[in-house]
């Protein structure tokens, strides 16, 4: 027998498909919004990647995957169902994270000027946004 099922962030129970909690509709709706915001985000991150990939090749490529990373694992995510899809939404918190510190480490290492309040705004908005689906 299957446990029941518990309520998820907005207060409404969420429905079990084979044993595995389901997103509500309102967390679903969350997930596709931010999707949007991480794809202008990374378009917004070009300039920056650019930058790394001339200054440092590694970081650059390591950068430009992180980033491919989190907008791949949300739409993974958003397909998923249960832990799938929280475990594709932490992965996703990773990436936005390590997106984020290659910007961070290109500043301390001299090769960018800082980082963007733009930048940093979107990317704490992601980040929030992947720590609520991840949990």
């Amino acid at each position: 027998m299957s446990p029941p099922p518990r309520d998820g962030p907005t207060g409404k129970r969420k429905e079990l498909l084979n044993g595995e909690e389901v997103l509500d509709a309102k967390e679903i709706e969350m997930d596709l919004k931010i999707y949007g915001v991480i794809l202008e985000t990374v378009g917004l991150l070009k300039t920056e990647m650019d930058v790394l990939a001339r200054r440092d090749p590694d970081l650059g490529k390591q950068m430009r995957r992180a980033a491919a990373s989190i907008a791949l694992n949300v739409s993974e995510g958003s397909y998923s169902r249960g832990r799938n899809a929280q475990l594709r939404f932490h992965t996703a918190l990773g990436s936005a994270r390590e997106t984020l510190a290659c910007v961070e480490v290109g500043v301390a290492l001299g090769y960018l000027p800082g980082v963007r309040e733009e930048v940093r705004a979107r990317m704490n908005q992601i980040l929030g946004t992947l720590t609520k689906l991840s949990r």
